[in-house]
């Protein structure tokens, strides 16, 4: 809700408005307020109903439920930590949770990079595909998507070659009967 709330103050030219120390007509303040106001749960709504400044709404409300840090970023931390791509079926699936749990950690504060990304992929490769990790690492991707990219290909090869070994075997049985 905040990232969102922000985006939108922003791009309705309020953003000025929930920042401490920065000018904003009467006119956005009271735009700012009805935006939050509507978005509020009714609770919220009669609790706060007597603070007219979108700065100290905004402030009060950052307070009371700005605790990501506390309750996102252990869990996500742990789950990063355990996150190993033999866990999941298909690729996609593993980069899926991969960016999921980015930006867990990117909402924190936490500052994930491509490199992080490149070898926490590296790394849960699974021991029995260690020559194919150094064949992988050696190639010195830059850009997470153009590892990504390659382990799709290579998976679609191998789901290709594997129907492709079925059909062969499958023309081979019949026309030995």
């Amino acid at each position: 809700m905040v990232l969102d709330a922000k985006i939108h103050l922003d791009s309705k030219g309020l953003g000025n408005t929930i920042v401490a120390n920065k000018e904003a007509s009467n006119q956005d303040k009271t735009k700012t307020i009805i935006f939050i106001r509507h978005h509020l749960h009714e609770g919220l709504k009669v609790e706060y109903l007597t603070v007219k400044d979108p700065l100290e709404l905004w402030k009060n409300l950052k307070e009371r439920f700005d605790h990501q840090k506390i309750v996102i970023l252990p869990k996500a931390r742990y789950n990063w930590i355990h996150l190993q791509l033999q866990d999941f079926k298909t690729v996609s699936e593993y980069n899926s949770k991969l960016f999921k749990i980015s930006s867990e950690l990117k909402l924190c504060g936490e500052n994930i990079i491509d490199n992080d990304l490149l070898e926490k992929t590296f790394s849960t490769f699974h021991a029995t595909n260690v020559l194919l990790q150094q064949q992988y690492h050696e190639k010195d991707f830059k850009k997470y998507f153009e590892l990504i990219s390659c382990l799709l290909v290579a998976k679609q090869n191998n789901d290709l070659l594997m129907k492709t070994m079925e059909f062969v075997s499958l023309v081979l049985h019949h026309s030995l009967k």
